[in-house]
């Protein structure tokens, strides 16, 4: 890993924005997937949720690039979801169309958030609405009542992002992410054809020096050269 590849990846990671997220409800189209997990890696979040359709197990049909820098969590289900999210002390909130709804530039985005999106087909499960805190719309003016949901995930989003920049929040010495998850993503993006073979032999990641080179001893050496 070069110097310069090594410090971006650093000034990424201190970046992320570890309380705020997004959680997919069987949202089923791996383009929206895709293009869902593209934005969110672009607004700094760290991790995405989802509770997956029964045929959609999987990630392998989403961006590459963008599935190696933001993780997901998959759940069984959304009460499981919103629970965790709920004990992590975010406010989660749905997108839907109710006499509750409010437009979604008047929440507080610098507050530990969760926003669930639903499927294509019907949008948020009444189960969602109801465990939700508030619901939230994007305002239309025009003939169709909706945007596509990777859309609409990118217009929230960027909301978020909006204020959290303005509230000095992207600006951190420190990471709101463990320093164990930052030190496994540098390793894993800096060296990934090492850290394939220490995941596959068990053996933990060693350290890293300021140069983004490895430290580790003998003995750890031996062992990755094992067959």
């Amino acid at each position: 890993m070069n110097l310069e590849r090594y410090n971006r990846i650093q000034q990424v990671l201190k970046a992320r924005q570890a309380d705020l997220t997004l959680c997919l409800e069987e949202v089923h189209k791996p383009n929206n997937v895709s293009a869902v997990i593209r934005t969110a890696d672009a607004t700094g979040i760290h991790k995405i949720h989802a509770v997956w359709p029964n045929e959609m197990r999987t990630l392998s049909h989403t961006s590459a690039g963008a599935r190696n820098w933001v993780d997901v969590e998959t759940h069984d289900s959304i009460e499981e979801a919103i629970t965790e999210l709920k004990s992590q002390g975010m406010q989660v909130l749905v997108t839907n169309l109710s006499d509750t709804a409010v437009d979604f530039r008047e929440i507080d985005y610098t507050k530990p958030t969760a926003i669930i999106l639903g499927s294509e087909k019907v949008g948020a499960s009444e189960k969602a609405k109801q465990l939700a805190d508030q619901d939230i719309i994007i305002p239309m003016i025009g003939m169709v009542q909706s945007l596509n949901v990777s859309v609409a995930s990118a217009v929230i989003l960027y909301e978020a992002q909006r204020q959290r920049q303005a509230a000095g929040m992207y600006d951190n010495e420190t990471s709101s992410v463990p320093e164990e998850t930052i030190h496994r993503l540098l390793f894993e993006r800096g060296h990934p054809v090492l850290a394939k073979v220490a995941k596959r032999k068990g053996l933990a990641y060693p350290p890293l020096d300021d140069q983004g080179q490895i430290v580790a001893d003998d003995d750890w050496w031996a062992e990755m050269q094992k067959k």
